[in-house]
């Protein structure tokens, strides 16, 4: 029989979770995979084609070819196409023949709008991270602690009970004692469950989160319109008509009203345009489920650790609407998983949980772990 008590000693000590690593500071995701996916989406691709724009400025030269007279000399054509390229004004006639202008200058500024679109990506992400983030990172820190140190205290509590038990002349009477020590709450860790649920009436986490999603639809809804925009009313004329025929020019006789002129990197700016709105397009529904996510408890994780005594801010019916920091600072803690040690642990004694013939006489970690230290057999059945 010591044989058997020494195996249940050295199994509850190896249950017990090592002291956290400093390095858990700085192993903690702050991000979700989602937002992160999109920030480096809606960020980097702006950036990566307006790079592609200026690589093909620089390598093509000219941006604009105008057809001179041929009378002009190579110094005048080309003066000709930096006067063009200057004021990128097309000139034409109306039904009733007056004279109508049209601007084509946001083709000009169109790489340099790429960069804008970028800065403004870029913004939800910097709310983000200097409003929440320092907040968010020592609510992940402490609770992650709190339910590792759950589960230790869980496993000691377990061990002082076998020394207890052995120590017992009547069995019987020890789990009387145990049942009314359970009925009474002696086994609750109150700190942890009282922290969940004040952040549960807390909503500084969740209007930061709903604002910077708010923010990436709006800021990815005005590029789309100003994509649209500039194909409907621009980006369907390469060639116009330019007037050189001003300043000192003006009262020359051999220039002609208006030259013909091409825009060399026209083709460019549609693909660009074209692939930047494609993409944004499909990102919108990503950036709804974002904020959608908060409609919902993601129960799982708190119902593993139910398993622990008195734990039971699911079976108080204590999550009532899912719009507070306590769901966010979860969505979080799903994404630190691999920081939550005894998770896992919980997890695996779940299934085995979920596995065992007499679920009726299991129903918290201690009656499980009580039952592999080999007290089943003085334990009474219900």
């Amino acid at each position: 029989m010591s044989l058997a008590h020494t195996a249940a000693e050295y199994m509850l000590s190896d249950a017990l979770l090592p002291d956290p690593s400093s390095s858990r500071a700085k192993g903690l995701q702050l991000e979700l995979p989602s937002d992160r996916l999109l920030k480096f989406v809606t960020v980097g691709l702006p950036l990566c084609l307006v790079s592609l724009a200026f690589a093909r400025e620089f390598s093509a030269g000219s941006q604009i070819s105008c057809f001179s007279p041929t009378n002009f000399t190579g110094k005048q054509s080309a003066y000709a196409d930096t006067a063009c390229w200057d004021s990128l004004i097309h000139h034409s006639f109306d039904t009733e023949g007056r004279a109508v202008t049209k601007s084509l200058w946001a083709l000009k500024v169109f790489p340099y709008s790429l960069l804008v679109v970028a800065v403004l990506m870029y913004l939800p992400y910097l709310l983000w991270r200097y409003a929440a983030t320092p907040a968010l990172h020592s609510d992940l820190l402490f609770i992650i602690d709190e339910l590792d140190k759950s589960y230790n205290r869980s496993v000691r509590l377990v061990q002082h009970m076998r020394k207890v038990q052995q120590a017992s002349a009547e069995p019987e009477r020890f789990w009387e004692e145990y049942e009314r020590a359970r009925q009474e709450r002696y086994f609750e860790f109150p700190l942890l469950e009282r922290y969940l649920t004040c952040k549960q009436h807390a909503h500084t986490l969740v209007f930061i989160y709903v604002l910077r999603n708010l923010l990436l639809l709006l800021f990815l809804a005005a590029t789309c319109l100003y994509l649209v925009f500039l194909h409907l009313n621009i980006f369907f004329q390469d060639e116009f008509s330019c007037s050189i025929k001003t300043g000192l020019l003006q009262a020359e006789p051999h220039i002609p009203p208006f030259i013909p002129c091409k825009l060399v990197f026209f083709s460019v700016f549609q693909l660009i345009s074209l692939s930047l709105g494609s993409v944004y397009i499909l990102l919108i529904p990503v950036v709804i489920y974002n904020a959608l996510q908060l409609c919902q408890w993601d129960k799982g994780l708190l119902s593993i650790y139910e398993m622990l005594p008195a734990f039971d801010l699911l079976s108080r019916r204590m999550l009532t609407c899912p719009l507070n920091d306590l769901n966010v600072i979860l969505l979080f803690l799903r994404a630190n998983i691999s920081e939550l040690t005894s998770f896992g642990r919980l997890n695996a004694v779940s299934a085995l949980r979920e596995a065992t013939a007499n679920k009726e006489d299991i129903d918290t970690v201690i009656d499980f772990m009580t039952l592999l230290a080999g007290l089943e057999t003085t334990k009474p059945k219900h």
